[in-house]
């Protein structure tokens, strides 16, 4: 077994199947975007195991305490981790976390988009430590976000090439 997912199973940890759209939703992106050595993640949102949308959903700070929201970053992780695999066959391939673009769908006065946040970048640094696991971030709130979910992530990695 791979190096990241041998630590997933330690932890108890799964990647959930893909995203399971609503009816009469089609997406025109890829989940991931290779080019060169660098892989680009669309906007992810938490996915429960077999795909759904994890709640709790609406707006973090009135729907949503700050604690599930950030349980929810972990589970967009997870949901990106899931689509990495899914496109490079293999998590080890991933040399370097980039840049991590976080969202939270919240009220004007809401300030704990960081806190939320953290629960993705605990999971990635945990799993890939602190060279590869390593990233630059933002952490953002939203008016909205798609299916009113409380978190989006949309991240860019450096991978290494496919082994032949």
């Amino acid at each position: 077994m791979a190096r990241i997912e041998t630590k997933l199973a330690e932890r108890g940890l799964t990647l959930p199947q893909p995203l399971v759209l609503p009816p009469g939703v089609a997406l025109p992106f890829p989940e991931v975007n290779l080019r060169g050595n660098r892989a680009y993640v669309s906007g992810a949102g938490p996915l429960n195991d077999d795909g759904s949308l994890a709640g709790p959903f609406g707006k973090v700070g009135v729907d949503v305490s700050v604690e599930d929201a950030a349980a929810l970053a972990q589970k967009t992780g997870l949901a990106i981790l899931a689509g990495l695999k899914r496109e490079l066959g293999d998590l080890d391939r991933i040399t370097g976390w980039c840049r991590v673009f976080g969202m939270v769908n919240c009220d004007p006065g809401f300030q704990q988009q960081p806190a939320v946040i953290n629960g993705f970048s605990h999971l990635i640094l945990d799993l890939f430590g602190p060279e590869v696991g390593r990233h630059a971030r933002s952490a953002v709130g939203m008016a909205a976000l798609p299916m009113r979910i409380a978190v989006e992530i949309e991240a860019e990695l450096e991978i290494a090439p496919a082994v032949a």
